[in-house]
């Protein structure tokens, strides 16, 4: 086989399970890393198979295929728990990235400034996993496990993203920064997802991206937001309380302590962004 374009999952699968093939989704990742004139090796375009993509709703919560295009996703009538993923889907590359490129192709990137995974980890995010012996749920903190690095094993191919019920209200806004507005790699990037009654915080989830090898959760900060306002929630939101749970790094694109600062602002904005 040099290349394959199966119809169905089982066929797909199938076809992977010696954990020699090269998945093929949007192709937006792939391609631009291949210096060859051609693709190497074996290749499954999953481009085919209709039950990787869509979008649906249970009692258990959302479940998004994970070949499903960043703007579907975008224009998709969604909660606006899902806010802060249609904000970044509008941030991948420019609109041809968009339609090609897949939210399931980001995760299995596993780049440290995928733009998607702030917003997930923000919603308790899961992934289904399948292969041709069986499947499996990880959380999305456990899947990525560092750059360009994921727990998918031999055959495996993430299916699904799963966004749990329990994650579904409230609102969320995601922000990024680089060297300019679109069409850039982040220096740093957040997601915040806040639940308010009354006008005080119920839940708060926060997540940073491009300032370590993977993005985080910062749930020491959520449980000190409990119980606020959204204005007190930002002047708690200092450089101070987010140090000890950010090791942001230096690199061609920022430093460490500009990372903290704009982490810090960024975190204020999102929150602010959270009034219903």
């Amino acid at each position: 086989m040099r290349y394959a374009r199966p119809q169905t999952l089982p066929d797909a699968l199938a076809l992977l399970a010696d954990g020699t093939a090269r998945v093929l989704a949007g192709g937006t990742d792939l391609y631009p890393a291949t210096q060859a004139a051609d693709l190497a090796g074996a290749i499954v375009d999953l481009a085919a198979i209709p039950t990787l993509a869509g979008i649906d709703r249970s009692a258990q919560g959302l479940r998004i295929g994970a070949a499903t295009p960043w703007s579907a996703l975008a224009e998709a009538p969604l909660p606006p728990a899902l806010r802060a993923l249609q904000q970044a889907a509008l941030h991948v590359g420019g609109r041809q990235i968009q339609n090609a490129g897949t939210l399931g192709g980001n995760l299995c990137n596993a780049s440290p400034a995928a733009d998607g995974v702030p917003p997930l980890l923000a919603l308790d995010a899961q992934v289904d996993l399948a292969s041709a012996t069986g499947t499996r749920r990880l959380p999305l903190s456990d899947f990525i496990l560092g750059p360009r690095r994921t727990a998918l094993q031999k055959g495996e191919l993430l299916t699904a993203i799963l966004i749990p019920e329990h994650a579904l209200p409230g609102t969320a806004t995601f922000a990024k920064l680089g060297a300019r507005a679109h069409l850039v790699i982040s220096i740093v990037m957040v997601a915040a997802n806040i639940h308010l009654d009354a006008g005080r915080i119920t839940t708060a989830r926060l997540a940073v991206g491009a300032c370590g090898p993977v993005a985080t959760r910062l749930p020491a900060l959520e449980a000190r937001l409990t119980g606020l306002t959204l204005a007190e929630a930002q002047d708690a939101i200092t450089e101070t309380a987010l140090a000890p749970h950010l090791a942001p790094i230096d690199d061609l694109r920022a430093s460490a302590t500009y990372r903290l600062g704009a982490a810090t602002e960024l975190l204020r904005r999102v929150i602010a962004g959270c009034a219903p």
